[in-house]
């Protein structure tokens, strides 16, 4: 199909609704489909003027419905909307409606960036939209598609799921989810606010009906049942990472592919680097024909096992309860481990939803007849049924039954199962809350404040609460409104000419200040009081950035327990008895430089702006540690033992670098600065470059052309003289590090692929440096510009040296601030850049010639 195919079919007269409807219709018939009877009466229903709340299955095309709606709005000149939860949910839509309406129609807004924003068509998150609709009363949001719609109920993010259907009336909305229970609240909600009606549609048949099953043997007898079946492949629920992998492990043990399945696997992994610590650990368990699948994966791990599984290569992948949206993995079969999980605060059974969310994914439509659900009994109760065996056989010998887990445990059994695909799931519970950020955005919004308080009592009044709630809401917005007041965000004052008083917010407050964007303001705010003269300066600056971003406990829990086990053995040798020892463990914390400085100027802030409420400060060291320390990131895995969570560590410096990059302001950037920023996108971008790639795509403004339909040119560091230096710099005192250390497996990664060297030559050349100076100086010292020179030899080829810094001469010349050569030594490395040919950019660009005076 071309291009922009149903673009084209547009009719000429684009109110006729019989036109929309027929035109529509052909399209899908010449794409092969035929439209099933809810994707027909949800069509119908929003060409009526109505909107559209639709609950059916997984794979039963609700998509369709959705591209309807989009392809309406165009034929009636209006502007429509898409929203899902995640961002690559967005991306993927984006891709899919430019496709089929042309990349000129077609808009993207995420938080990291906007794409043709004026475009008739437009993929966002709820969030972009809820806070659009705040923003501007006035914003042309004519219909909505909400996907994922149970997000609804999410305790931390329902509330922009419902901000849209309180202050949009004219809008048209379609609702969709697999699993949304009991909407007659939301109905209500939106007939009032519109004065239009809400269809419902809701269908239990799917494209590929389920069965279920209930497993009382132990797990791999299960697996190896259903493979033998030829029920895979087989996705294995689990509820931690942890369990997940250990799962995978176990498999191990069985064989589920044969000769001819692995050799088909060997051939498809040609070309693929592991090259992580944990990647050899992966290939073992694909080699085997078992994936693993969950966030503590690297992006381009997680999306190989997806291929493989989509070539139907992979009969297990072991992963996570996380499946249920944005992942592309083929299944059959889906099999629970459990039916209970750690919520955060305690550990209960599932709800129907959660089960039918991943339950759900079963089957694929066109490839399957039908999917396969299959629970596995608690551990203990199959434990027990082999002990009940065991006696049957032998009644005189009398064996203990096995108890339920006291801990980490709810229990389930085979009633709890059936009543989780044989009832509806839970009616969505409202999180609609008044908050000062909310207040304040709708005060912000009508420039002065005088509408922005009457809009918040109209929301409560509107909200889908009891009518409780929306008095202890308005008492609340009363409160809020003092609140911010009394800190001088807002003032009353008087009406020019007229009796009464009006509302202002305070001017010098950021005009996109949003819910969003709550600690950047402690961020901005806060940067302007660090010493631009101290030497730790782009450090502080890393740190203030560091602050704000959520905590990743997987890596603060590593750090944590390295520092008290640190803190242990110097208390030993100190002669600490162990009660005093264990109490001085207790005030041992993960790094957190600034930590005072942090702290105080926080509470500052949020006695200012009450509106940060239960919000946070986070000050921690993870991207400043592995800078300070010049780490490479496996090193930093190995050195944490990460090897589970190399994901989650890569998304967390990936979102310290968006936000060096995007937040701080150019006016608080400077060559050390630049540097920690070169320094992270250089790490990233060896580790894993999509997370990296995707968000600069959106950014630079040659994706934005190209997606026009225009061709331009791609970036070429050759060109970029300052990103050059930096990158070079970075590569530089990288290896470095590893020549210090004497980590010659360390340096010869840091160099360009293809070289000669080997360790025992790198040992050799810097024997006599060793034999001399006895070390290698790596602080900040001897990392300063000067000692880093860059030489363009010939177009596209560069000479690169750094000074080598004796500890000891480093020492005296910090005593001297006249002499800043007092540090080096006549020694340095001599490296060569070539960028005449094809280069890859997310390998060391580094070719060292030789190490010398």
């Amino acid at each position: 199909m071309s291009t922009a195919s149903l673009l084209k079919q547009l009719p000429a007269d684009g109110a006729d609704t019989t036109a929309i409807l027929e035109n529509f219709v052909n399209w899908a018939s010449s794409k092969g489909l035929e439209l099933y009877p809810a994707q027909e009466e949800a069509i119908l229903e929003l060409l009526d003027g109505k909107h559209v709340i639709l609950s059916t299955p997984t794979g039963s095309g609700k998509s369709l419905v959705a591209q309807a709606l989009h392809f309406q709005a165009m034929a009636e000149g209006k502007k429509s909307f898409y929203t899902c939860p995640i961002k690559a949910l967005v991306n993927e839509k984006f891709f899919a409606l430019c496709d089929a309406f042309g990349p000129e129609n077609v808009g993207m807004m995420t938080g990291d960036a906007s794409i043709n924003k004026e475009a008739p068509i437009i993929c966002c998150t709820a969030e972009i939209l809820s806070n659009l609709a705040l923003r501007d009363p006035g914003a042309r949001i004519d219909c909505v598609v909400m996907d994922e719609f149970h997000y609804y109920g999410d305790k931390d993010r329902g509330i922009a799921w419902q901000v849209p259907l309180l202050i949009l009336p004219k809008t048209t909305f379609l609702l969709m989810s697999a699993t949304l229970g009991d909407t007659t609240r939301i109905e209500q909600g939106l007939e009032e606010v519109t004065g239009r009606k809400v269809a419902v549609i809701r269908g239990a048949e799917r494209p590929v009906p389920l069965e279920f099953d209930y497993s009382e043997v132990p797990l791999h007898e299960t697996i190896e049942k259903l493979v033998e079946k030829d029920r895979h492949p087989i996705y294995l629920v689990n509820f931690s990472q942890k369990a997940a992998a250990e799962q995978a492990q176990n498999l191990m043990s069985v064989n589920f592919s044969s000769k001819e399945e692995k050799a088909k696997i060997a051939q498809a992994l040609e070309g693929t680097r592991f090259d992580t610590p944990y990647g050899k650990e992966l290939q073992r368990f694909l080699r085997h024909g078992i994936g693993l699948h969950h966030a503590g994966l690297l992006p381009k791990y997680r999306l190989l096992v997806e291929k493989l599984a989509q070539a139907g290569l992979l009969k297990v992948i072991s992963g996570t309860d996380t499946l249920g949206v944005g992942v592309n993995i083929p299944l059959r079969t889906v099999l629970f481990t459990q039916l209970c999980k750690y919520d955060g605060e305690r550990v209960g059974v599932l709800t129907v939803r959660d089960f039918l969310q991943v339950a759900g994914r079963a089957g694929r439509k066109g490839f399957d007849d039908r999917g396969y659900v299959v629970v596995q009994a608690p551990e203990h109760v199959i434990e027990n049924i082999k002990i009940a065996e065991k006696q049957a056989a032998n009644p005189k010998k009398k064996v203990q039954k096995k108890p339920a887990p006291t801990k980490g445990y709810a229990h389930w059994d085979k009633q709890t199962f059936e009543r989780m695909f044989s009832k509806p799931p839970e009616a969505l519970e409202s999180r609609f809350d008044v908050t000062h950020s909310l207040l304040l955005t709708l005060m912000q919004a009508d420039g002065r404040g005088d509408v922005g308080y009457p809009r918040l009592l109209t929301m409560i009044q509107r909200a889908h609460v009891h009518d409780a709630a929306k008095k202890r809401f308005k008492r609340l917005a009363a409160a809020r409104f003092r609140q911010l007041r009394k800190a001088g965000l807002v003032a009353l004052t008087e009406w020019h000419g007229r009796k009464g008083r009006a509302v202002e917010v305070d001017p010098s407050l950021q005009e996109d200040f949003s819910i969003h964007h709550t600690l950047s303001l402690y961020l901005l705010e806060t940067l302007a009081r660090l010493d631009k003269e101290s030497e730790s300066y782009a450090l502080d600056v890393l740190t203030l950035v560091e602050s704000i971003l959520e905590n990743p406990w997987t890596i603060l829990y590593k750090q944590l327990d390295k520092a008290k086990g640190e803190k242990v053995a110097e208390l030993k040798a100190q002669g600490m008895d162990y009660e005093d020892r264990m109490a001085e463990l207790e005030k041992v914390e993960y790094p957190k430089p600034l930590r005072e400085f942090v702290y105080e100027t926080f509470n500052a802030f949020a006695d200012k702006h009450p509106w940060v409420g239960e919000e946070n400060i986070r000050p921690k060291s993870i991207a400043r540690e592995l800078y300070e320390s010049l780490s490479s990131f496996d090193n930093y895995v190995r050195d944490y033992g990460l090897q589970r969570s190399e994901g989650v560590l890569l998304r967390y410096l990936t979102d310290a670098y968006k936000t060096l990059t995007q937040t701080v302001p150019e006016a608080y950037h400077d060559e050390r600065v630049d540097e920690v920023v070169a320094f992270l996108r250089t790490t990233l971008r060896g580790v894993d470059s999509s997370l990296l790639d995707e968000w600069e795509s959106l950014r630079r403004p040659g994706q934005k052309v190209e997606i026009a339909g225009v061709e331009e040119k791609p970036y070429d560091l050759a060109e970029d003289a300052r990103g050059l230096r930096l990158r070079a710099r970075v590569e530089l005192h990288r290896l470095l590090k590893a020549a210090s250390l004497r980590d010659w497996e360390s340096a010869l990664a840091a160099l360009q692929p293809g070289h000669e060297w080997t360790a025992e030559k790198l040992e050799a050349e810097l024997a006599p440096f060793f034999e001399e100076f006895r070390a290698i100086d790596t602080t900040p010292f001897a990392r300063q510009a000067h000692f880093t020179r860059l030489e363009q030899k010939e177009p596209r080829l560069w000479e690169a040296q750094q000074r080598l810094v004796a500890p000891q001469a480093a020492a005296a010349a910090l005593g001297d601030e006249e002499d800043e050569e007092r540090g080096a030594t006549e020694w340095a490395l001599f490296c060569t850049i070539d960028l005449r040919g094809p280069y890859d950019d997310t390998q060391p660009l580094l070719t060292l010639q030789r190490i010398g005076a």
